[in-house]
C-alpha cells in the first residue's frame, strides 16, 4: 500500500478532516456531485449511505455507493453542500463541495473504522511507524523480500547464510560462515529492528528463511543507530498473521539422505495475530566436509527449530510484540581418511582416521518482548527487552584425537545474555527528524574444557618436541566471565534542500569484559539526488567493535606446558575492542525503467583489528587482534525486473590486511608470528574477487530459476601468502503449483545444486587459524512438495 494512503488513513484516525475537490466542465443540465467512498487504506467501500445536505443541514437527496465505491447526485443546483457518509462499523464522515453553474463537483469521502483496533489498518500504520525509526542515509542497502527468496533455486529451503551470498561483497566460507567486505564475522542480525545477541555458532545457522517477510542488508558507513557489529546489519522483518489466516505444510529432500519437513500457521482474532513455524531436518552433509568426494564420511546431522511471533494491539497507536525461538542441532564431524598417526597411545597401535567419532551439540534460544508505537504524526518509538541462551559442546574421539592431534578435549561453551534496547524518532519539522536510543546488555560467558594429553620434553611445542609417555592424563581448565555493554546514540536527519539529505550524529559505547574500553563515535552521511533516476551518497563512520565475549576462552596456557597440547609460545595478551575509521561513497542509477545499477567504494583503517581463527578440532572460533588493519574495495550491483522475468548481478573487489598479532599469540607458530610482526598480511578470509548472479522466469506457469557464485579463492599457506584455487557453483531450480484430485492445490519444487559438479575447495588446511581442508557441496538433487491451507 502506498505510504501516502497510509498517512492519510492515520490522519483521519486522529480526526483530521480532509476533502478532495476537483471541478470539471459539464453541461449545465448535468450539474452533479460525484465521487467515491473509501476506507483508511484507500479500499473502495460499497453500500455506504450518502446524504446531500444544504447549508442549513436539510437533507436534499440520498444515495448509496456501488460495488466500486462510486456514487452520484444528479440535477444539483449551484451552491455549497455537505456530503455526509454513514456505514455500519465506520465513523461518520463528511466533505464540503461547491457546485458552480455548468460544472460537476468530484470528491472522495474517507471513512475510518469505528473499531479502533482494526487489525489491518493499525498494523499497516505501525509498520510504517517502525520503518521511520531506521535511517539508511549514506549506507548501502540491499533488500530481499519473500518473492526474492522464493526465486532462489531452493526457495525458502535455502539456509539464510546462502541467501545472503546473493548480496554484493559477500564471500562464502566453510561451516556456513560468510564474510562481508573483507571482514571476518562482525555481522549483526536484528529482528524487527531489535538487535539479537550473538550465539556461539553464529546466528546465520539459526534463522529460517520461511519466516522472513522482508530482509534489509546494510553495509558501509552506517548511521549512529548501528553499532558493535558493523561490517553488515541484516534486519529481518517477520511474517505476521495480521492480513490472512492459514498455513503451510511441506517436505523437501534428496541427495545425502536429506529429509526436511516443516509446518507453519498464521492468523488473527480481534486485536491479536500470530505466526508460528516448526521444522525438522536430517542429512549426511551437516558440516562442510574435508574431502572432495560427493559423499562425506561421518557427516550426519539432526536439526530441529521452532519460531513464533505474537502481536497484540493495545490501541491503534501501540502494540506488544513477542518473539520466541529454539534451535537444536547435533552434528557428526566429518572425517578425513589417511591421516598420519603423530602420537602413540598405550594399547592402540593403529587407528584409521576414517573411523573417528567426533560430534558437536548446539543449542540456541532467544526471546524478544517489545512495545512499539506512534503518537501523533511525529513521534515513533520501540522499547524492547531480549534474552538469548547459546551453548555448544564438542565431544572428542577419546583415542583418535589423542593419536592424531595429541589432545582429546571435551569443550563446552555457553553464553546467557539479557538486555534492553530502545529507539525513538521525532519529526521536529519538515527539515529535521531527530532519532535517539540506547542499548545495554549483560552476558555470562562460560568456557569449560577437560583435556586428555601426553607428557612431552619441551615447555612449548616445537619441531623437536618428543613424547615422554604414552599414557594420557587429564587437565581441567574452566573459566567464566560477566561482560557488560552499554551504548547511546543521538542523530538528526536534515533536509537542507529538496535534493539533499544529511544524517549526522554520534554514539557513545562502553565495553567491560575480558578487557575494557569505550569510545564516542561520530557519524556523517549524505545523499544527493542528481536526477530523478540517479543519486550519490557519501559517509564517514567511526566504529567501536567489542570482542565477541562468548568466544573468548582465556586459557591458562601454563597448565599445558610440557604436554602434547602445549602452546607455541608463552604470550597470551587479552583480546581488545577494535577501533576504526570507515569511509564510503557510491552512486545509484536507473538508466531505463525496471533496471537499477549501483557502484560503491569503501576504505577502512583499524587499530586492534579483530579477527577469528579455528585453532583446534572443535568447530569453535577464537578471536584475536592485529595491531593495525586496513580493508578496501569496490562493489557493483545490478537488478532488473520486468513482468515474469527478474535478474540480478553483483561483482566485488576487496583486499583486507593486518599487521602484528597482539592478542592470543600462543596460537601462532613463532616463525609466522615474527613474519606478521614485520609485514602486513592478508586476512585469512580475504578474497580478491567475489561475484554472484541469478535470474528467474515464469514460463507456462512454472518458475524457472538459475543462480551462480564465483570466488577467486580464500587465503592459504604460510601467513596467508597464497590462496586456494577459484570456485564456481551454478544452481538450477523449478517450482510449479498444480491441482490434485485428493489434496487440492500443491506446489512442487525441484533443485539441482552445483550443476557442473565442480570440486570447489574453500580451504586447503593451511593459513592463519585454519585447522583442516573444507570443500563446497558436489552435485546434489532435491525435490519437495508443499500444501497451503
Amino acid at each position: 500500500m502506498k505510504v501516502g494512503y497510509i498517512l492519510l488513513g492515520a490522519a483521519l484516525a486522529f480526526g483530521c478532516p480532509f476533502s478532495n475537490l476537483e471541478a470539471h466542465a459539464a453541461p449545465a443540465a448535468e450539474q452533479q456531485v460525484t465521487g467515491m467512498v473509501q476506507d483508511a487504506l484507500a479500499r473502495p467501500l460499497a453500500e455506504v449511505t450518502l446524504s446531500l445536505k444544504s447549508a442549513s443541514g436539510q437533507v436534499l437527496a440520498q444515495t448509496k455507493s456501488d460495488s466500486e465505491g462510486k456514487f452520484k447526485f444528479e440535477a444539483v443546483e449551484p451552491g455549497t453542500y455537505e456530503v455526509a457518509a454513514e456505514k455500519e462499523r465506520f465513523q461518520p464522515s463528511s466533505v464540503i463541495v461547491t457546485v458552480s453553474a455548468g460544472t460537476a463537483a468530484v470528491t472522495t469521502v474517507t471513512l475510518a473504522s469505528k473499531e479502533a483496533l482494526d487489525l489491518r489498518i493499525a498494523t499497516e500504520k505501525l509498520e510504517t511507524a517502525r520503518n521511520s525509526l531506521l535511517p539508511e542515509t549514506g549506507s548501502s542497502i540491499y533488500r530481499f523480500d519473500s518473492e526474492d527468496i522464493n526465486n532462489l533455486p531452493a526457495g525458502a529451503n535455502t539456509p539464510i547464510n546462502d541467501v545472503l551470498l546473493q548480496a554484493p561483497g559477500v564471500a562464502q566460507d566453510s561451516f556456513g560462515q560468510f564474510h562481508v567486505r573483507g571482514e571476518h564475522a562482525n555481522n549483526q542480525f536484528r529482528i524487527n529492528g531489535v538487535i539479537l545477541p550473538e550465539g556461539i555458532t553464529g546466528f546465520g545457522q539459526t534463522v529460517d528463511a520461511r519466516f522472513i517477510n522482508r530482509m534489509d542488508f546494510l553495509t558501509g558507513a552506517l548511521p549512529a543507530q548501528y553499532g558493535y557489529r558493523t561490517s553488515s546489519v541484516t534486519d529481518l522483518y517477520t511474517k505476521t498473521g495480521a492480513f490472512e489466516n492459514g498455513g503451510d505444510l511441506g517436505i523437501y529432500g534428496g541427495s545425502h539422505n536429506t529429509f526436511l519437513n516443516y509446518g507453519e500457521a498464521f492468523g488473527s482474532k480481534g486485536p491479536a495475530n500470530f505466526y508460528a513455524i516448526a521444522s525438522y531436518q536430517q542429512n549426511d552433509l551437516g558440516i562442510t566436509p574435508p574431502t572432495p568426494g560427493p559423499d562425506p564420511i561421518h557427516d550426519h546431522s539432526d536439526q530441529g527449530a521452532g519460531f513464533g511471533y505474537f502481536s497484540y494491539l493495545l490501541s491503534d497507536e501501540a502494540r506488544i510484540n513477542v518473539i520466541a525461538a529454539d534451535v537444536e542441532g547435533n552434528f557428526d564431524l566429518p572425517n578425513n581418511p589417511g591421516q598420519p598417526q603423530v602420537w602413540n597411545l598405550n594399547g592402540v597401535p593403529f587407528f584409521d582416521s576414517a573411523f573417528l567419532d567426533e560430534s558437536q551439540r548446539e543449542t540456541n534460544r532467544y526471546g524478544v518482548l517489545a512495545l512499539q508505537g506512534t503518537s501523533g504524526a511525529s513521534f515513533n518509538y520501540q522499547v524492547a527487552a531480549f534474552s538469548r541462551f547459546s551453548k555448544t559442546t564438542f565431544n572428542p574421539d577419546p583415542s583418535g584425537d589423542l593419536i592424531f592431534t595429541g589432545v582429546a578435549s571435551t569443550v563446552t561453551r555457553s553464553s546467557f545474555v539479557d538486555g534492553s534496547q530502545a529507539d525513538a524518532s521525532y519529526k521536529l519539522n519538515q527539515q529535521h527528524t531527530l532519532r535517539s536510543g540506547y542499548y545495554v546488555s549483560a552476558e555470562r560467558a562460560v568456557s569449560n574444557n577437560s583435556s586428555s594429553v601426553f607428557p612431552t620434553d619441551t615447555q612449548f611445542l616445537t619441531d623437536s618436541t618428543t613424547q615422554t609417555g604414552d599414557v594420557p592424563f587429564t587437565i581441567v581448565d574452566n573459566t567464566s566471565k560477566w561482560a557488560w555493554l552499554y551504548g547511546f546514540y543521538l542523530q538528526d536527519e536534515w533536509h537542507p534542500m529538496d535534493k539533499l539529505t544529511v544524517n549526522y550524529g554520534a554514539r557513545a559505547d562502553r565495553y567491560d569484559g575480558y578487557s575494557q574500553g569505550g569510545q564516542i563515535s561520530p557519524r556523517l552521511g549524505a545523499v544527493y539526488q542528481l536526477t530523478p533516476q540517479s543519486a550519490v551518497h557519501a559517509a564517514y563512520a567511526r566504529y567501536f567493535t567489542p570482542p565477541p565475549t562468548e568466544l573468548v576462552a582465556p586459557s591458562a596456557i601454563s597448565l599445558f606446558e610440557f604436554t602434547s597440547n602445549a602452546p607455541f609460545n608463552g604470550l597470551n595478551s587479552p583480546v581488545k575492542p577494535e577501533r576504526s575509521h570507515y569511509f564510503d561513497v557510491g552512486i545509484t542509477n536507473q538508466p531505463i525503467p525496471n533496471l537499477s545499477l549501483g557502484l560503491d567504494g569503501y576504505y577502512k583503517y583499524a587499530r586492534d583489528l579483530l579477527d577469528e581463527g579455528q585453532f583446534g578440532s572443535a568447530l569453535i572460533f577464537t578471536p584475536f587482534n592485529y595491531n593495525r588493519g586496513r580493508v578496501y574495495g569496490v562493489e557493483f550491483t545490478g537488478n532488473y525486473k520486468q513482468g515474469r522475468f527478474s535478474s540480478y548481478t553483483n561483482f566485488a573487489y576487496s583486499q583486507a590486511w593486518g599487521n602484528q598479532v597482539e592478542s592470543g599469540q600462543f596460537n601462532f607458530d613463532p616463525a609466522e608470528l615474527a613474519y606478521i610482526a614485520n609485514n602486513y598480511v592478508h586476512l585469512d578470509h580475504d578474497q580478491l574477487i567475489t561475484a554472484s548472479a541469478g535470474a528467474a522466469y515464469v514460463l507456462a506457469g512454472t518458475n524457472f530459476t538459475l543462480d551462480g557464485l564465483y570466488g577467486s579463492g580464500l587465503r592459504s599457506g604460510f601467513a596467508n601468502t597464497d590462496h586456494v584455487k577459484p570456485s564456481l557453483q551454478l544452481n538450477l531450480g523449478a517450482a510449479r503449483s498444480f491441482d490434485t484430485p485428493l489434496l487440492g492445490k500443491l506446489t512442487g519444487r525441484f533443485t539441482l545444486i552445483n550443476i557442473l559438479d565442480r570440486t570447489n575447495i574453500l580451504r586447503n588446511g593451511t593459513g592463519i587459524g585454519v585447522f583442516g581442508p573444507q570443500y563446497a557441496p558436489r552435485r546434489a538433487v532435491y525435490a519437495g512438495l508443499s500444501k497451503q491451507f
